[in-house]
């Protein structure tokens, strides 16, 4: 964290707000309800005179500085104070204080992760308008990045802000390009610790990308001097990837298709102005903010013809496509209705008007071609084995003799429960039939066996009258 100055009598420091490479940010307040933003550098001022190389060089800068507010533009912060801070002699800058999100806020959660094409539009037109209105008076900005374009909540506008690296010198610039956290912003040229009205016109190529594809063209991952070094080589060796193709993979899936596909017509001529902002070249680049202007209202305003023809032909052939597409689709759904209708036909269906549908004729029986043929063969044989059966002649048989058959005796049927008794008395009733089939000498037999004389019983005496 920050630490906290005591900035300067009439001025209270409220707080830090931010801590980069060529200082820190800290909100402040006037005397009253006046919230401002103070830009305090790193480089201590340790006589306030012009003998302090530090100090001459801080009071040269801020001259120019307090040209940006000789002609107010409503893209650019005001500057409204400089001084040293009584505790530490820091210089420091008294800025406006912007009350709304940066760019980079923008393009996080929930909003999109990229600009449409209109607001892209009227953000490239109002920093260009920033940029011009710094080069014309002598001020190169040398941060242009994203976090440093904050929108305006109370008026709506794009506004450039963070002057802090305009008022060093070239010494101490170059030690803070070195260690500066931005540097996926900084054109080829500031590796070397240059800085041109053209490096702006590099940031603000990468800005329009970023709104663009969501991601600047060359990343950083990693705070590590390899990965630093490797963005650094990068922008002064590596093309620019496609913007299209960024731009195609990350639009928001919550977008419609068709909104998709109209957010893709990006104009010929801004992706001419970008593609001019990120020559490796300065000297291929747009001079300064103003040429950059002028080329954007030139372009947008005074009617590019090349682009307008260009998107207009890029519109009719998407609408020619579609037409396409959809009498393709016309032609194909005609052809199945033409066969519904004679598959119709042949089934005896019916259309009716009632219920805009067709409907089957329920007393016509509809069956496959299979089931029907296997039904008419399986009936064909059996007529064939029925004839054969009525008109065949009889077969010889040989020396085989057919006897008549004859109905056997079936067992008697006892109806009742089959028990001991039931048997014994049928064996007995067996017996006696039998006895009456036997030959009579046999009965004579019989009859001569002499039989036992019958045992006499005893007379039982009663007992008292009663047994």
């Amino acid at each position: 964290m920050s630490k906290v100055f005591t900035i300067t009598e009439g001025l209270e420091n409220l707080g830090a707000l931010r801590t980069g490479g060529q200082g820190s940010v800290y909100k402040g307040r006037r005397m009253g309800p006046m919230i401002t933003a103070v830009k305090i550098l790193p480089t201590p001022v340790y006589a306030e005179n012009t003998e302090d190389r530090n100090y001459r060089n801080f009071i040269n800068e801020v001259g120019k500085l307090q040209k940006v507010n000789e002609v107010p533009n409503p893209n650019v912060v005001k500057i409204l104070s400089s001084g040293i801070t009584e505790s530490g002699s820091l210089p420091y800058i008294e800025m406006e204080y912007i009350d709304g999100p940066d760019l980079c806020d923008l393009l996080q959660p929930p909003n999109d992760r990229v600009f449409t094409i209109k607001e892209t539009i009227r953000l490239a037109y109002q920093l260009a308008g920033a940029l011009a209105h710094c080069h014309k008076i002598g001020i190169k900005h040398g941060d242009v990045k994203s976090n440093n374009v904050k929108y305006n909540a109370q008026t709506g506008n794009y506004v450039l802000i963070d002057f802090g690296l305009a008022i060093l010198t070239d010494e101490e610039r170059r030690t803070s390009i070195r260690h500066a956290g931005a540097i996926e912003f900084m054109a080829p040229e500031q590796t070397d610790g240059q800085m041109l009205p053209q490096s702006d016109v590099y940031a603000y190529g990468i800005i329009l990308y970023e709104m663009l594809t969501g991601s600047v063209p060359f990343p950083l991952t990693g705070n590590s001097e390899t990965a630093r070094n490797n963005v650094r080589m990068a922008h002064l060796e590596s093309p620019v990837p496609d913007l299209r193709i960024m731009r195609q993979n990350n639009l928001p899936r919550t977008w419609t298709e068709e909104k998709r596909d109209q957010e893709m017509q990006l104009p010929h001529w801004l992706l001419t102005i970008i593609n001019k902002c990120l020559q490796k070249d300065p000297a291929q680049r747009y001079t300064s903010g103003v040429e950059l202007l002028d080329a954007v209202i030139e372009a947008n305003f005074s009617g590019d013809n090349k682009s307008s023809n260009a998107a207009v032909l890029a519109e009719n052939e998407r609408l020619r496509k579609l037409v396409e597409q959809f009498e393709k689709e016309d032609a194909e759904k005609n052809r199945q209705l033409a066969a519904l209708q004679t598959l119709a036909k042949e089934t005896g269906a019916h259309f009716n008007g009632n219920k805009g549908v067709y409907e089957r004729n329920r007393a016509t029986i509809i069956m496959p071609k299979n089931t029907l043929g296997a039904i008419i063969t399986v009936g064909l044989i059996f007529v064939a084995i029925s004839l054969y059966a009525f008109f065949r002649s009889p077969a010889s048989t040989g020396n085989v003799v057919y006897v008549p058959a004859t109905n056997y005796l079936r067992p008697p049927y006892i109806p009742r429960q089959y028990n001991y008794d039931s048997v014994a008395r049928a064996k007995h009733a067996a017996l006696l039939a039998a006895k009456k089939r036997v030959w009579k000498p046999k009965k004579v037999l019989a009859d001569s066996v002499s039989v036992a004389p019958p045992v006499k019983k005893k007379k039982r005496k009663k007992f008292l009258g009663i047994f």
